[in-house]
Parts: structure tokens; C-alpha cells; sequence
């Protein structure tokens, strides 16, 4: 069934932005739904670089052509392969130019967020992801730059002096950003949630709030639980929330035969994600194949995707 088009940014624009919609032109809001890009990275990638130079009527708005949909969609690619948005264009006009060099911006980009969190420098932080953010949609900048970031960090914190320093400040500094984008996300949407839980012991899990973030990014409102919760109350946060699936996030083992009890009561679709899939992942497969509509993903992009290919989001 064919998704009908989102035309509410028609209203109060003009005739000709409405006459050209008729004329099969999209507005910048419509090919955001449809190729996961938000407005103001399509903006940028407009103004600082010239990846997409849409149509404008007389009053300065943003027409968009099927070309121009296809033309981001190949843009997506390049990106999700490591290639750095200021590479993209030359890549598009010559694509045997693509070399290994094109990856060195992702590597810069690490090295000042590295350098930042080693000097507890929140504001060189902060102004960076920023940035980040505004050029590159969540899902590449998730696979490319965060999830390859706190890779490196794990590694550097192995018996390193000040580790604990430098992971409280990074993690604490990543749940306060993504949690106030969340947080205005779901002031903008009225659908029902979907409910993250830390399912583990281990306080401020920097991966959950990466997948709630992908979440909240697809426009579903996410509420995220930091802590574990007993079985039972779980059933009556699904309830009160009426929420649309439960995702449960842990990076260490599971009591599996908890499971169980805790989706006790728990109608809506389930989601178990994380480094436990890896450690239980025969008993977890068995799980599924008791338990109604329980998925499984190793990570916040297997995650978003699964939730994606099933409808959820």
C-alpha cells in the first residue's frame, strides 16, 4: 500500500508551492520521511557542499524531484561505506575516485572527541557532535563515528589511571544530550512510546541511549527506564505507557530463565539487545522461538533496524 504524501507543509505557503506539490514535487519535509535525512542536514549538505541543489518557488521553499530523492539514497551509500561528507561530492561526478584517504575525516573527527574527553573539555565536545550532527544522519554517524568511538575508548580504559574520571564524564555528558533530544522529540509527537530498559546492573549504558536516540530519530517517542525492573512492574509500565515494544538492553549476562517471568503480562513486541545476545545467544534464540514476537540484535544499529523491517518504527 502506497504511503500517502505528507502534504500538511503545503498550508499557508502559496499557491505555487501547492500547485507545484500537484505537479509531483515534494516538500523538504516529505523527502525527510522518506529517506531518513532530517531538513536541516539536507540544508547543509546544500549549502556547505552542493550534494543537492533542490527547485525553489518565488517565496524561497524547497522542491524536491524523484532525481533528487535517488540522488540522496546514493549519497546514504557512500556515507554508510565511511566516506566523509566533504568527499561525497567528487565521488558522485567520479565514482572510481573512492580510495581508502576519503575515511581520514571520520579518524580526525575521533582524535578531537578523544582529545576533548581525555581533557574533560565539554565544550570542544559539545561543538563537535554538534556539527557532526548536522551534517550526517543518526544511523551513519552512529556506525561511523559514536559506536568506533566508544570502541576506543573501552580500549583506553583498560587499567588506564583516570579512566573512571574520563568515563563518568563522557557517559554522564552523552545521556544529558541524547536525553534532551529525546526529551524534545517527544514533546513534538504523540504516538505511543517505546520503552528502553537498562536491563543491566552497569549504570549509564552509553549504547541504550544511542538506540533510543536512533529510535526517537525515526519519530517514535521513547521513554528510557536507566535501571533494571522487576517482573511485573514491567507489565505495568508497558500499561500505563501503552507502549508499542520493550526493548531490553544489557552489555553483560542475563539470568535467561528471568525472562521469562519478567514479559509475564507483556503483550507488545520485545526486543533484546546488547553484548548478552552474544553470551546467551543459544538460550536467548530458544527464547524466541517460545516466547511471541521476542527479537534479537547485538547492537543499537541491528536494533534500529530490526524495529524498522518489522514496523515497528
Amino acid at each position: 500500500m502506497k504511503t500517502p504524501l505528507d502534504t500538511s507543509a503545503a498550508e499557508d505557503l502559496g499557491a505555487d508551492f501547492s500547485k507545484a506539490l500537484e505537479e509531483g514535487w515534494l516538500p523538504i519535509r516529505e523527502v525527510s520521511r522518506q529517506t531518513g535525512v532530517n531538513a536541516v542536514t539536507l540544508r547543509a549538505w546544500e549549502r556547505r557542499y552542493g550534494l543537492i541543489v533542490p527547485q525553489r518557488t518565488p517565496k524561497g521553499h524547497r522542491l524536491f524531484s524523484a532525481e533528487h530523492v535517488q540522488r540522496i539514497l546514493t549519497i546514504l551509500t557512500w556515507l554508510n561505506r565511511g566516506v566523509a561528507v566533504s568527499q561525497v561530492k567528487q565521488l558522485l561526478d567520479t565514482p572510481q575516485a573512492f580510495t581508502g584517504a576519503v575515511e581520514n575525516d571520520w579518524q580526525l573527527l575521533r582524535q578531537t572527541l578523544l582529545q576533548a574527553i581525555t581533557q574533560l573539555n565539554e565544550r570542544l565536545l559539545d561543538d563537535t557532535v554538534n556539527q557532526a550532527m548536522a551534517l550526517y544522519p543518526p544511523r551513519t554517524l552512529c556506525q561511523q563515528l559514536l559506536m568506533p568511538l566508544l570502541n576506543d575508548l573501552e580500549q583506553r580504559w583498560q587499567g588506564q589511571f583516570g579512566a573512571q574520571m574520563e568515563r563518568g564524564f563522557f557517559y554522564s555528558w552523552l545521556r544529558s544530550k541524547f536525553g534532551a533530544r529525546i526529551y524534545h522529540n517527544n514533546r513534538q509527537l504523540r504516538t505511543p512510546p517505546f520503552l528502553l530498559i537498562n536491563q543491566s546492573d552497569v549504570p549509564l549504558e552509553p549504547h541504550l541511549w544511542l538506540t533510543a536516540w536512533l529510535i526517537s530519530s525515526a519519530d517514535c517517542p521513547v521513554e528510557v527506564f536507566d535501571w533494571p525492573l522487576p517482573a511485573g512492574e514491567l507489565a505495568l509500565a508497558v500499561d500505563h505507557l501503552k507502549a508499542r515494544g520493550v526493548l531490553l538492553y544489557s552489555s553483560k549476562a542475563l539470568n535467561v530463565v528471568h525472562l521469562t517471568k519478567l514479559f509475564n503480562g507483556v503483550s507488545c513486541p520485545k526486543v533484546i539487545a546488547g553484548p548478552t545476545v552474544c553470551i546467551h545467544h543459544a538460550e536467548l534464540s530458544a527464547q524466541t522461538c517460545k516466547t511471541a514476537a521476542v527479537y534479537l540484535a547485538q547492537d543499537p544499529l541491528s536494533a534500529h533496524q530490526v524495529l524498522v523491517e518489522r514496523g515497528l518504527i
